[in-house]
């Protein structure tokens, strides 16, 4: 099976309310393996790439004035089916709609203020991988837990 990376980021409120370590637990926990971490503030140029799908949109300058008000931990996580599985750990977008056990279900009660992005898809992962990470960033490494979290099958 294949491999995926998904990216995700910590948002401003989601770093500010201390939950950076709550969500890479959770990550880790389900079996994803992080190949790339690093703290950074937002530009106006990534972000203008990143919600270019929102600039026509009422609510995109203060988006990005948000995403700016803090520093944010992008981590770049990979596993079978990472998009999806990084997506159901996220919780939907509505932190009053997210299921419980979810980071956003559990930690979140607002719309915009939901912690924590993730990849919808592996061409945006893939996006947002090159806005966030230079390919030396990025560290491929063999995790002695992979024999315990997927079978043979699905690390062939």
């Amino acid at each position: 099976m294949a491999k995926e990376q998904s990216v995700v980021l910590v948002k401003p409120d989601g770093l500010q309310r201390g939950l950076l370590g709550e969500m890479v637990s959770r990550f880790e926990r389900k079996g994803l393996k992080l190949v790339a971490v690093k703290m950074m503030r937002l530009t106006d140029e990534i972000l203008d790439h990143w919600y270019e799908h929102h600039k026509d949109k009422d609510f995109f300058d203060e988006l990005k004035s948000f995403m700016k008000s803090a520093p944010i931990v992008a981590m770049l996580w990979q596993g079978v089916e990472a998009v999806a599985v990084v997506r159901k750990l996220c919780g939907t977008t509505s932190g009053r709609e997210a299921e419980a056990g979810s980071i956003r279900g559990d930690f979140s009660i607002s719309q915009q203020l939901n912690l924590i992005h993730a990849s919808d898809s592996v061409d945006n992962a893939d996006r947002e991988r090159k806005l966030i990470f230079k390919d030396g960033e990025i560290i491929d490494w063999e995790s002695a837990a992979e024999a315990l979290v997927y079978s043979a099958a699905e690390r062939s």
